[in-house]
């Protein structure tokens, strides 16, 4: 189903070679966690579970939290990237209800 298209419009489009992977991400948090805490358990997450992965994170921060995460650069997260996640969420005591998704193309979506 993929059309000929040149190497450079498959690279500017993310397509084929150039395609890349994230995945998604949801947990709990407790409800009466006070803004101090919720403020210091999110730095501590997007420091420990993702810069220090090489991985960027999109989405909402409260005591639902979900959202995308993927390669910081160029490039693709991996099966080793979504358990070091998974592996760092479960670990938490605050934390509840981890689901981490499958790696999907992180710039068309399930379907491409």
């Amino acid at each position: 189903m993929s059309k000929n298209r040149s190497r450079r419009l498959r690279k500017k489009l993310h397509l084929d070679e150039f395609q890349e992977f994230g995945f998604e991400i949801s947990f709990s948090l407790p409800e009466n966690l006070d803004s101090e805490k919720l403020d210091d358990f999110f730095d501590q997450f997007l420091v420990e579970a993702i810069e220090n992965n090489g991985l960027v994170f999109g989405g909402g921060i409260g005591r639902n939290s979900g959202g995308f995460v993927t390669l910081g650069k160029r490039g693709s997260a991996t099966e080793e990237h979504r358990e070091r996640v998974k592996n760092w969420l479960s670990a938490h005591p605050m934390v509840a209800d981890v689901q981490i998704g499958e790696l999907v193309d992180a710039w068309h979506g399930h379907d491409e």
